[in-house]
């Protein structure tokens, strides 16, 4: 594999990979996965995340949370950039919230990690990319905050353009709205596994159920119901495929205390019984593994 570049100080850490077979090969083990991750893939490059598959027709950026799952299954024919870190390294929490650790590229009610780059930015993006990496040949007292003004950089950047690409009439959207309907999905992540209804989420966001509702009505969004039970079902998905966990155990931890009432409600929503997913899932792993 390409020597890896990696910076850790004070346990701050940041990683850079130029992404050949052998890297590849490792960024689809484990290691990686309690890192947030950054790639840069050229045209022809197929990947699967969180039980979805993106192919890249153009230069594309995929930002992913430590909570995912990333498994590459096709490289394109030029090399790809990685790049892993963890929260101690860049996370601004407070300021600047559309561009934190958990801002809209990481956090959205789209669930969409993929952000195409057009001819004009791909240049760019990948400039980026080739000045994190000169900073490892260059060792200076200020190599730390000049990688994590780069990495700003980018996340500014792809947040622009995934906001250009995926949010339609909500650009036109007043910021306060724009901040209510992050607000919500940053909820839904930190509360999935205990507050199932819409009205529980309301209570917090300090609006009727109906309000709520109704905001997702003007604008045609998915319905936060809809956005609270997908949510439930990818983590039943991820702990049914990565995990050992009984499909009662599984529900008790989502919060359902009747382990039949998760069951009806993972077969009408994903269209299998949660064995049945387990099993399929298990035997397509292990036929990409031969």
């Amino acid at each position: 594999m390409n020597n890896p570049k990696i910076f850790e100080s004070n346990y701050k850490k940041l990683g850079f990979l130029v992404l050949d077979r052998e890297a590849v090969d490792e960024l689809n083990g484990d290691y990686y996965k309690p890192y947030i991750k950054v790639l840069f893939l050229p045209e022809d490059y197929s990947l699967t995340i969180d039980f979805k598959q993106y192919t890249t027709t153009t230069s594309s950026l995929f930002f992913i949370n430590s909570n995912q799952y990333l498994q590459i299954e096709k490289e394109g024919k030029a090399p790809g950039y990685f790049m892993y870190y963890n929260r101690d390294f860049y996370c601004v929490q407070i300021h600047d919230a559309e561009v934190a650790c958990d801002g809209l590229l990481f956090n959205n009610i789209f669930e969409m990690p993929m952000t195409a780059l057009p001819e004009r930015e791909s240049g760019f993006v990948e400039g980026i990319f080739n000045q994190i990496q000169g900073e490892f040949d260059a060792v200076d007292s200020s190599q730390e905050e000049m990688i994590r003004t780069y990495l700003k950089q980018l996340i500014i950047k792809a947040t622009r353009l995934w906001k250009v690409q995926q949010l339609g009439i909500l650009n036109t959207e007043p910021s306060k709205e724009m901040d209510f309907f992050r607000d919500f999905s940053r909820l839904v992540e930190i509360h999935f596994r205990t507050k199932h209804t819409v009205a529980d989420y309301a209570d917090i966001l300090g609006v009727a159920p109906k309000t709520l509702s109704n905001k997702f009505n003007r604008l045609e969004l998915t319905q936060p119901n809809d956005i609270i039970k997908d949510r439930i079902m990818l983590e039943a998905k991820r702990l049914l495929g990565y995990s050992s966990l009984s499909v009662k155990e599984i529900a008790y931890q989502l919060g359902y205390e009747d382990p039949a009432y998760f069951n009806r409600l993972f077969s009408s929503k994903v269209g299998d019984t949660p064995s049945n997913f387990r099993k399929k899932y298990l035997q397509g792993k292990n036929v990409q593994s031969e």
